[in-house]
């Protein structure tokens, strides 16, 4: 069982590093950090990659960024790609892309064949095939249910998937603390303490979200590295001086755009082998037609936001626009809204600009490191913020900020190790420990369900596996029809660090993402936490509530939510 340090232990610590947010920029910073010897802090408001699960789920290098000749961060992405490929093959795995071209299109097929060429060049030491341009025949015989009303040709390519990027996150966090960097979960920063104004940011207050416990950290031969995401404005508005705020930011830095996406089952004309890019034709921007998990992810729609980041879910608007695109390119589909199995949305963590009548997708995605030792930022010389940043190029940006780090802690830096070390999944990664743990372990466990938990936590699985011995009753399914069984939920606790039911559906599990929100699971799962793992049943009872609230808020359309039928976790009781 791995240890996580409560907020009381922290009083007494000293720290090089403190990364506020553990999201996949910041627990890829907390992991260099740590591998390169700093002592290192990561903490969270709330769990470990929340917001890492509303992405696409693609590690690409951008191709549409081309557009707006942006080649140094298409490069850096395809660079990233390699690496991902390569350091966790159990995670990210590549991906076909086509793009149908159809006459009357923004990007038709001249320009299309420019961009795949640019993306072979700029993608020169990559692994996967090169590009091929496809005439409307030969297209048409292998997609027959695409529309090939107005087809001219299509484009094919590859990119990567990362069907659980939670997984790719938490195991940054996991290898952060095997580094020996103290990671935490639920632990907000309520108070950035100045003694003056301009000068560095001397002591941090933070307060457990789960017990109210509160604990203040000396920070004055530290540096903060700020990786909230979309939330970097409100980290920086906690700012203190004397006895009043005073927002470490003079301006606001984020202005991040809502993107949402549906999930559904396969459905007619759907592809097998490929994900679909395609140019929806009521705005021209381009969305994706993903299978994942055995069904579809749609998504992405671009649209600026400024409410509430913690509650934050895909409007019917959105929803409606998603399916109509589906459905015109794919018209086997029919797909309606109770086809509609899941949604989500995130706020991608764009950099301010003024509202000017710019489109939204031509705000830069590359990621800016934002120093506020500069007066005209503030002049707070041991603070950082991160805007923007990709899930592709986690690892560089973590880079980046531990060389920072050690520039302003006037120390040299390290090589850096992350370029080529494995995550914990893949070392020593291959095919022969799934082969020794079907025959150590078929008489309890299905072939199918063994390779399920390869495909999750890699080299990991004797970690889970393991958990039978202690209890044979772990074997179980968590729930019917589903490879998932109960010892991972005792693994999500133990070592993963979970807290509540909604890291273990939503952000460990997947169970949410695949069926009924995850509430068919959720009788499974208390009865396992209170089995095996100490939850008492007013624990479970206050966590089936506050799942539920979480789906209102989060997950549920509201035209679901006025016909929402009875909770299946009611039967817990």
């Amino acid at each position: 069982m791995r240890h996580q340090s409560s907020l009381s232990d922290l009083a007494q610590h000293r720290f090089d590093l403190i990364v506020i947010g553990a999201g996949i920029n910041g627990a890829g910073t907390a992991r260099d950090a740590a591998m390169r010897g700093l002592k290192t802090l990561l903490i969270d408001k709330g769990d470990f990659g929340g917001a890492v699960g509303w992405s696409s789920r693609l590690i690409h290098g951008g191709l549409r960024y081309l557009e707006y000749f942006e080649f140094d961060l298409v490069r850096e992405s395809l660079r990233e790609r390699e690496r991902l490929l390569s350091n966790s093959p159990h995670l990210v795995h590549p991906l076909q892309m086509t793009i149908p071209i159809y006459k009357g299109s923004q990007r038709g097929p001249q320009l299309v064949r420019l961009g795949m060429i640019l993306y072979d060049v700029l993608s020169f030491d990559k692994t996967l095939p090169g590009h091929r341009m496809l005439k409307k025949a030969p297209f048409a015989q292998l997609f027959r249910g695409v529309s090939c009303d107005r087809l001219v040709g299509a484009a094919q390519y590859f990119d990567a998937q990362v069907e659980c990027a939670e997984q790719l996150c938490l195991e940054n966090v996991l290898s952060a603390q095997s580094a020996g960097a103290t990671v935490l979960n639920y632990a907000a920063v309520t108070r950035l303490t100045q003694p003056e104004e301009g000068g560095a940011v001397t002591q941090i207050t933070l307060e457990d979200q789960l017990s109210g416990e509160t604990v203040e950290i000396e920070t004055s031969q530290a540096v903060l590295v700020n990786t909230a995401g979309p939330w970097v404005d409100q980290v920086c508005d906690r700012g203190w001086q004397k006895d009043h705020p005073a927002p470490l930011s003079p301006r606001p830095l984020m202005g991040g755009t809502k993107g949402s996406h549906i999930i559904v089952d396969p459905f007619p004309g759907a592809p097998t082998d490929s994900a679909l890019y395609v140019e929806a034709e009521s705005d021209g921007r381009p969305y994706f037609i993903i299978p994942w998990l055995g069904k579809y992810l749609i998504g992405t729609t671009d649209l600026r936001y400024t409410n509430s980041l913690d509650e934050i879910k895909a409007s019917d608007e959105e929803v409606d626009y998603l399916l109509n695109e589906t459905n015109r390119v794919l018209p086997q589909a029919q797909l309606r809204r109770e086809d509609v199995q899941f949604t989500y949305s995130g706020v991608r963590p764009l950099p301010y600009v003024e509202s000017s009548g710019k489109k939204n997708s031509s705000i830069t995605r590359s990621h800016i490191l934002h120093d506020h030792s500069a007066a005209e930022n503030g002049g707070i010389r041991n603070f950082m913020s991160l805007i923007g940043g990709k899930l592709t190029t986690y690892r560089q940006v973590g880079e980046e900020l531990t060389n920072e780090t050690y520039r302003k802690l006037g120390r040299k830096a390290p090589e850096c190790q992350t370029k080529s070390s494995p995550l914990p999944g893949a070392k020593d990664y291959s095919a022969k420990t799934l082969i020794s743990a079907v025959n150590q372990y078929r008489d309890r466990l299905s072939l199918e369900i063994l390779e399920y938990l390869f495909s999750l936590y890699g080299m990991r699985i004797w970690e889970v596996l393991s958990l039978l011995d202690r209890s044979p009753d772990l074997a179980q399914p968590i729930q019917a029809g589903l490879p998932d069984i109960r010892a991972q939920v005792v693994y999500t606790v133990e070592t993963e660090l979970a807290k509540t039911l909604v890291d273990i559906n939503f952000r460990r599990l997947l169970l949410a993402h695949r069926d009924n929100y995850g509430r068919d699971a959720l009788p499974g799962i208390v009865e396992t936490l209170q089995q095996h793992c100490g939850w008492s049943s007013q624990t479970c009872d206050q966590q089936l509530q506050d799942y539920h609230s979480y789906l209102k808020t989060h997950a549920i359309p509201d035209y679901q939510l006025s016909a929402e039928q009875p909770m299946a976790e009611a039967a817990v009781r």
